[in-house]
């Protein structure tokens, strides 16, 4: 791929920006197909979110929304497990590491709002993106993803046979505890595994292949001693796009979260397509404190974008700074490719970058202090799923997407 093609602009957090952005600018001018947007809701809305993370931060000290979150604090004992498994090896502790963020995040689409995961030593129950954390650290620690079946790592070959009824097992799946998109989740593990396996060059300079193999990969990478956040998402977008369900191609390359709009002009191939690479970059985010704990600085974090996702939309949403045309949409479900569901991420997106300024005037906090993984960490998702939970009975989004298990 050439690194001046329009299929190497869409591998970019620059293109998810853009995109989304302009999609918003036809919000602002009534010319969206399924929503208004209302930014007199937005003061009220930066309020709330300020006000949530002084609930949940007094100190105003805020960690990057990561997937580590989801693993704390009760994950703790079994993280130290993994970690005295490596043998104090530094080198071995960070690819254990990004082994298990990458196997948990990418099964850290929505679980649907029947699903628990129940903690076996403690009896303790976790729902949602928590249960899904509890689960793969379990069954990472258990070796579930190890060739060896005992070893706290992700190996091609393993992740290549895993099938919906293992991956169920370790999830206790069940008719009475369903989980949405099980066969979508357990797919995309074994494409995973293709996927490493099929490119050794990246994947496989320390034997077996295993997603960690990224490190080597991103080693070139460095400026100035550090690594630019977008160099880890490219690189992500890139070496793992084989892994996404088949949507969206360009010259042959899987784009994996893109869609179309009619609404995206360009001159050239990739008129009407609008990326927005949200699993990647919740990967990228989640990636940044064990390479930083293992001594690579990260920066330009705030090059990645806010994640559209039902918790940051939904927080939109229930504010009242977009509202659907029509008001039936609440009751029909909806597909991730429908042009309501496209032009609600892009207005999540952009609404994202309008409202970390408004929350950080709030908090008086700069821009350095408070990047926008510290905004939706601290912030938006937990305000979105606050509104959620006294709005809605089951705490779910405002709006029914019909999940694969590799979008939301």
């Amino acid at each position: 791929m050439a690194e001046d093609s329009p299929t190497a602009a869409l591998l970019t957090p620059e293109a998810v920006r853009e995109r989304s952005h302009e999609l918003f600018d036809l919000g602002l001018d009534n010319r969206l197909q399924a929503w208004v947007v209302q930014p007199e809701a937005m003061a009220a809305t930066a309020d709330l979110v300020a006000e949530v993370v002084r609930t949940n931060h007094p100190d105003l000290k805020v960690p990057y929304h990561a997937r580590t979150r989801h693993f704390m604090p009760d994950g703790a004992e079994t993280l130290a497990l993994i970690a005295a498994a490596t043998s104090d090896d530094p080198a071995a502790l960070l690819r254990a590491q990004i082994d298990l963020t990458v196997v948990s995040v990418l099964l850290d689409a929505g679980a649907g709002m029947a699903w628990r995961y129940r903690d076996a030593a403690t009896g303790k129950a976790y729902a949602r993106s928590e249960g899904l954390a509890m689960a793969s650290l379990a069954m990472f620690a258990d070796g579930a993803f190890a060739d060896d079946g005992t070893s706290p790592r992700a190996d091609a070959a393993r992740l290549r046979g895993m099938t919906a009824e293992e991956l169920g097992r370790g999830l206790q799946v069940g008719p009475d505890n369903p989980l949405t998109g099980l066969e979508g989740r357990a797919a995309l593990l074994r494409r995973l595994g293709e996927t490493l396996a099929a490119t050794p060059a990246v994947f496989a300079r320390v034997q077996p292949p295993r997603p960690s193999g990224l490190v080597d990969a991103l080693a070139g990478q460095l400026v100035d001693g550090a690594l630019p956040a977008r160099a880890i998402l490219i690189a992500l977008l890139r070496h793992l796009g084989p892994i996404w369900p088949g949507r969206e191609t360009l010259d042959g390359v899987n784009l994996g979260d893109c869609w179309r709009h009619h609404g995206i002009h360009r001159a050239d191939a990739s008129a009407g397509l609008i990326p927005f690479h949200k699993l990647s970059q919740w990967l990228t985010y989640s990636l940044v404190e064990p390479l930083e704990a293992a001594g690579i600085p990260v920066t330009g974090i705030d090059a990645l974008t806010g994640l559209p996702e039902y918790r940051n939309g939904g927080l939109f949403l229930d504010m009242g700074v977009i509202r659907p045309r029509d008001p039936a949409v609440f009751a029909a479900e909806h597909a991730p490719g429908d042009i309501l569901v496209v032009e609600w991420r892009a207005l999540t997106v952009a609404l994202l970058d309008a409202i970390a300024p408004m929350v950080r005037a709030r908090l008086a906090l700069t821009a350095e202090d408070f990047p926008l993984a510290r905004v939706l960490e601290g912030g938006t998702w937990w305000a979105g799923r606050r509104l959620a939970q006294e709005r809605r009975a089951d705490g779910g989004p405002p709006l029914r997407i019909v999940s694969d298990g590799t979008v939301f």
